[in-house]
């Protein structure tokens, strides 16, 4: 009994000492807590969903997702095979190409009338703080931070494992210009280095300048946050991103809702819509869009394109890796929107109204 105790205390201080390492980040302290509070979107102790938004189904129980995660067999959520994907330079892209680089999952870059933006990069080739968590899959994480050119703008949606990076973000820092993200976020971001002068954190239905001729607006996603224990203590979003030449939607992790009406009125028609397609379940179908609801909701943004991403690196669900990409192609036949369904690394111009991508899953 005695060894018992002593294994479980040192287990409960290891866990402690773990939770608080840097790659964690920092819940929000005071300097930062007062903005919080005054958020219309925080009530009772965390920050809220514009509707009524529960982490899983009704009827469904936590007991019973992680025994079906866990311990039931899901063939196909993984590769047997490495993915085909493609190594573009960054480092020296055309000054006046407008491209688009995807490198898996929510994370890409792009270059966009001279300014070049990253968004919620993860490049370490994992999705969990374990050793042994979620693995990026074989043939996906060809691109390194080293990689990556002087970046005008990091966007970051959500504090979430596996679309803020530590590895990845604190390495960058020297030469990123400017963050943009939500109230709280920025916390993790000093913790890791980042000077406040450069961290632009915002609430929901937010308005700015980011340069001459960029402006962004921020508004609503429908999901949740937090990188240990604690939950919903900064906020998850999108971005309106308007530049000289585009107006382009960045999709953050989001349940369907009626916010993407709400967007497409006051902001659409949209030349891109970039928005979460993979990680899905019917059993938490309020944080994640089902196959269903993806293309309904770049419809109502009024998106004249729609990139696909949240697939294709990181397997959090149950569906086979493909699914996403398969589901998507097909329920596309009643909608004919123009998909962008790129290789990793391979480009999309962002001039272009008739570029064309192969079914590169189907050759796995």
């Amino acid at each position: 009994m005695i060894i018992l105790v002593e294994i479980i205390i040192l287990l409960t201080l290891f866990i402690i000492v773990f939770l608080h390492t840097p790659k964690f980040g920092r819940l929000p302290g005071n300097k930062r807590k007062e903005k919080i509070t005054a958020s219309p979107n925080f009530r009772d102790g965390q920050f809220q969903n514009v509707n009524h938004t529960p982490s899983l189904t009704e009827g469904v129980s936590f007991s019973e997702v992680l025994f079906n995660f866990l311990f039931k067999e899901h063939p196909g959520k993984i590769p047997v095979k490495p993915l085909p994907a493609i190594k573009t330079d960054l480092k020296n892209l055309k000054q006046d190409e407008n491209v688009l680089i995807w490198f898996g999952h929510s994370s890409y870059f792009f270059r966009l009338d001279g300014k070049n933006f990253l968004v919620d990069p993860v490049l370490c080739g994992s999705a969990s703080p374990l050793p042994f968590g979620t693995k990026a899959f074989k043939g996906t994480n060809n691109y390194r931070w080293q990689d990556l050119p002087e970046i005008d703008c990091l966007f970051i949606t959500h504090d979430h494992w596996d679309h803020l990076d530590y590895e990845t973000v604190k390495a960058i820092r020297p030469q990123v210009g400017k963050v943009v993200c939500g109230l709280g976020v920025g916390e993790h971001l000093e913790r890791w280095g980042y000077d406040e002068g450069m961290i632009i954190e915002k609430d929901w239905n937010e308005g700015f300048e980011l340069f001459r001729g960029f402006n962004v607006d921020t508004v609503p996603a429908r999901h949740f946050s937090g990188r240990g224990l604690t939950r919903n203590q900064t906020l998850w979003m999108s971005f309106v991103l308007k530049t000289p030449s585009k107006k382009i939607f960045i999709g953050g992790d989001s349940g369907y809702d009626t916010h993407f009406a709400r967007i497409g009125e006051r902001f659409g028609p949209f030349d891109l819509a970039i928005l979460e397609n993979g990680q899905y379940d019917a059993n938490w179908r309020y944080i994640h869009m089902l196959p269903e609801e993806i293309l309904k909701a770049a419809t109502e943004l009024r998106a004249n394109q729609l990139l696909p991403v949240h697939s294709g690196k990181f397997s959090l669900s149950n569906h086979t890796w493909q699914e996403p990409f398969e589901m998507i192609t097909k329920n596309n036949e009643a909608v004919n929107m123009k998909l962008l369904t790129p290789k990793i690394g391979e480009k999309v111009d962002l001039n272009a109204t008739d570029q064309v991508f192969d079914k590169w899953w189907r050759e796995v």
